[in-house]
């Protein structure tokens, strides 16, 4: 494959952009070479500016259930367009998408829509310390829930990938309230839980997808839930990239447990920006104007979004029988196919799913923690993404990402990149 005019669009915008991306992971820094520029997608696919195409396996991130450009989508935008683009005052159309998520989710009673992921958990946790009168929140090392202060703390993704902890710029008293524990470990939380003077939230990502793809296990959200009703804190499952994506319910339709509080990304706007945070009724009560917990936004419930929103879910909701079984079965099909291609070389590969969420781990052993993940072999991971790269794969430039499946994959493709896989397994 050519690469000329990604190389030439790249070094234009890091003149004018810093590090030339407008999300660190894109600079492909954990893989190496140049990020290739975008013209176009469709489906299952996405072609470069150098006319370079390639099946995609991180579908903007996750958000793109029906693969990019669908027609559904695609229609209800277009029409919400002719309408105008933003009004800054309420429209039907949040409503018919808040009431679709609420008859969803038994945890959610109400439902507030932002305009990012990020915005949805810095507005949960406000809303949690408002409920409780607390100041501390327990997050798990690995886990990443937006880029707002107090979480950037070992927060997976972006600063796993560039070795970073922290980020500089954040002072030292933002994180005070910030409590730490272990993925996967029990005992972690309790220990948060005895060392804090009041404990308003524990924040999760019940699927894990930003320290690379690592499921909580059942038991552990089981004991979470039980820790946060011994103590009065409330449970907030971050869905961010999990919800409608491990389950049509997301993590909550796999395991029992369930939350005070889920936070949603761009997946209920299908892949427009857009985020949401929903709750029992007496705890959105708080929210302003009802209650004193102040959050606002001008985009919020952007029509645009909204009609996006409404369109893919509807349309997901309608062919749940037959999508979800069709999507997990291809991430079986293709994280066994990686499997194999790895062990037949001797390689130790670990791969995981969850519907159609899945990961893989240039691994020993398997992973089931921050510091799991971080024995990883990154520099095997990038010369891996390297050759897949080369021949049409795209997969998250990053060993800390999860991938995605869409609707428009069939066996066909996957076994055309096992296939790949198994010549690239060879080079390394």
């Amino acid at each position: 494959m050519q690469f000329t005019n990604s190389i030439q669009a790249f070094e234009a915008a890091q003149k004018v952009i810093p590090g030339g991306v407008d999300s660190p992971v894109r600079a492909f820094g954990g893989v190496g070479g140049t990020p290739p520029f975008i013209k176009e997608a469709k489906g299952a696919f996405m072609t470069d500016i150098d006319g370079n195409t390639y099946i995609d396996f991180v579908q903007s991130w996750g958000p793109l259930i029906l693969g990019h450009a669908s027609e559904v989508i695609e229609t209800a935008v277009i029409e919400a367009v002719k309408k105008g683009l933003s009004f800054g005052a309420p429209t039907e159309v949040e409503t018919q998408l808040a009431s679709l998520i609420c008859g969803l989710f038994p945890a959610i009673d109400k439902v507030r829509f932002v305009s990012s992921g990020t915005e949805a958990v810095m507005s949960a946790i406000r809303l949690a310390r408002g409920f409780t009168g607390r100041s501390d929140i327990i997050k798990f090392e690995g886990c990443y829930h937006g880029h707002s202060d107090a979480l950037l703390v070992k927060a997976g993704s972006g600063l796993m990938t560039f070795g970073n902890p922290s980020s500089p710029g954040v002072p030292e008293g933002t994180t005070k309230h910030t409590l730490l524990a272990r993925y996967n470990d029990l005992e972690s939380v309790k220990a948060c839980f005895e060392a804090s003077s009041g404990v308003a939230c524990v924040i999760i990502e019940p699927i894990a997808g930003n320290m690379g793809f690592v499921p909580a296990t059942a038991a552990f959200l089981e004991g979470l839930r039980t820790l946060c009703d011994e103590y009065g804190a409330v449970l907030i499952f971050d869905e961010v990239m999990s919800g409608f994506r491990a389950s049509l319910k997301g993590a909550q339709g796999i395991v029992n447990t369930r939350p005070d509080m889920v936070t949603f990304g761009k997946v209920i706007g299908g892949g427009m920006p857009v985020g949401a945070f929903g709750a029992r009724a007496e705890i959105m009560a708080m929210l302003s104007p009802e209650g004193p917990v102040y959050q606002a936004g001008t985009l919020s419930g952007n029509p645009i979004a909204m009609s996006a929103g409404l369109a893919s879910l509807k349309e997901i909701i309608s062919k749940e029988a037959q999508l979800y079984p069709h999507l997990e079965a291809l991430a079986v099909r293709l994280t066994q196919g990686l499997e194999a291609a790895a062990k037949a070389q001797g390689i130790s590969l670990q791969v995981g799913h969850r519907g159609s969420m899945f990961g893989f781990f240039f691994n020993e052993a398997p992973v089931a923690n921050f510091d799991e993940a971080l024995r990883s072999d990154t520099k095997r991971f990038a010369a891996f993404h390297r050759g897949m790269l080369e021949r049409g794969v795209y997969f998250a430039c990053s060993q800390f990402e999860a991938g995605f499946i869409c609707e428009p994959m069939n066996e066909a493709m996957i076994d055309s990149v096992i296939a790949y896989a198994h010549e690239v397994m060879k080079t390394l």
